[in-house]
């Protein structure tokens, strides 16, 4: 794997050199937690919140961030002294590989959050400057949910944005700590408010209770029937309306996706198409539904990601289009007309992960010897197209290959 290091500001880097030289700025007796095997999984999941220093001793950026990272640690340790709220800790990638793989570290330094043992999708990005990440820090402190004094806040919300609300007779109980804890890890992807007591009584005929109100107006409320005491099924729950089963892809959000370290299945279509983008989502949640979490499901704007289109040999006069980004090779799905054929959205996914669009990428279709019209794949039977299940493309040498401008092609 090609491991990458990512340069600091210049600036800061000038600036906190001259201030450690002063005398001005000192690190002090940081108080970094340096992880393990051994003690990882003990240490992040007694951490509210954990911001881990992934690094490698070679690489010159990750020596530059060491008195930066150290000098932040203080200042947490300083505005939130309870051990146990706010841990800065490390990992040497060369001595734990194994970690490095766990948590798919490609580049050197990489900083990422974790809360109460749960890494989180969006890793930190700002500033390699103390006065950055003890911002950062303090941001992840904020209380994600805002409390309603009055119901009638609930007719003034922003329908633009999901919306999780909780009714609870008492902040302090073991509902509301949960519906907290969710909260704080869906923070970036919905808005959560809570209600409490006299406040909340009209909505409690039956309990505690949760409501998500999605995107638009006009659309029905869905209320959480579970447990609020059990974390898993909530925060299941929560996830699944706060994250949609198809997400759009940006220039700005595609490397985090990219993070997340599965394929994408993507679709490509003009912003005001938006029929071939109910029809898409329509057909992942029919087919696919049992595939989330073993690749990601995603629609792009073709006039935005001309130029990713022109190396699969498209143009945005030919969208919509769907492809497979497996971060080795890109592969175009037959015809978009198709996608109603039962199974067969699903059949090129499932060619994906059994290796066959890769084997065929570089020796051709498979010979088979299937009943005519029908191919059997993992204890199914699959109507089988007449052509092969994808497009020959031009293979790309780069991991971020929906997002590269310029690529060396083989």
């Amino acid at each position: 794997m090609k491991l990458l290091a990512i340069s600091p500001s210049l600036d800061i880097r000038f600036f906190t050199g001259v201030l450690l030289v002063m005398g001005l700025s000192t690190p002090g007796q940081a108080e970094i937690t340096s992880l393990d095997s051994g003690n990882i999984d003990d240490v992040l999941n007694n951490a509210g919140v954990a911001l881990v220093n992934f690094y490698a001793d070679w690489c010159r950026f990750s020596q530059m961030l060491h008195p930066i990272f150290e000098e932040s640690s203080n200042i947490a340790r300083e505005e939130f002294p309870e051990t146990k709220q706010v841990v800065f800790a490390r990992v040497d990638c060369d001595q734990h590989s194994d970690i490095a793989q766990r948590y798919r570290i490609s580049k050197y330094p990489t900083l990422k959050l974790f809360r109460n043992g749960m890494m989180m999708k969006r890793e930190y990005r700002g500033q390699r400057s103390v006065a950055a990440i003890a911002e950062f820090i303090r941001q992840q402190q904020v209380d994600p949910v805002k409390e309603m004094n009055s119901m009638e806040e609930v007719n003034t919300l922003d329908r633009s944005k999901r919306n999780v609300i909780a009714y609870f007779e008492q902040r302090d109980s073991d509902n509301y700590h949960t519906f907290e804890k969710v909260a704080n890890i869906l923070r970036d992807d919905c808005t959560f408010l809570a209600a409490f007591g006299a406040v909340s009584e009209a909505e409690r005929f039956s309990g505690d209770n949760i409501i998500y109100k999605p995107v638009g107006e006009s659309v029905p409320d869905m209320v959480y029937l579970g447990s609020l005491n059990n974390f898993d099924l909530t925060y299941a729950w929560t996830q699944d309306k706060c994250v949609p089963l198809v997400r759009e892809i940006t220039f700005e959000n595609g490397e985090e996706l990219t993070e997340e370290g599965i394929p994408f299945l993507i679709l490509f279509h003009v912003r005001e198409d938006t029929e071939s983008l109910e029809k898409f989502q329509h057909e992942v949640a029919r087919q696919l539904i049992s595939e989330k979490g073993s690749i990601n499901f995603l629609h792009a704007d073709c006039e935005k990601f001309r130029h990713p289109l022109l190396h699969i040999q498209k143009t945005p006069a030919d969208c919509p289009v769907i492809a497979i980004d497996s971060f080795r090779h890109m592969y175009v799905y037959p015809d978009f007309k198709d996608l109603n054929i039962p199974g067969k959205l699903r059949q090129f996914v499932l060619d994906l992960h059994s290796g066959k669009l890769h084997r065929e990428f570089h020796h051709g279709p498979d010979p088979t010897d299937s009943t005519p019209g029908q191919e059997e794949t993992g204890g199914e039977v699959a109507s089988s197209p007449p052509e092969s299940s994808f497009q020959k493309l031009a293979p790309s040498e780069t991991r971020y290959t929906i997002l590269s401008r310029d690529r060396d092609e083989l």
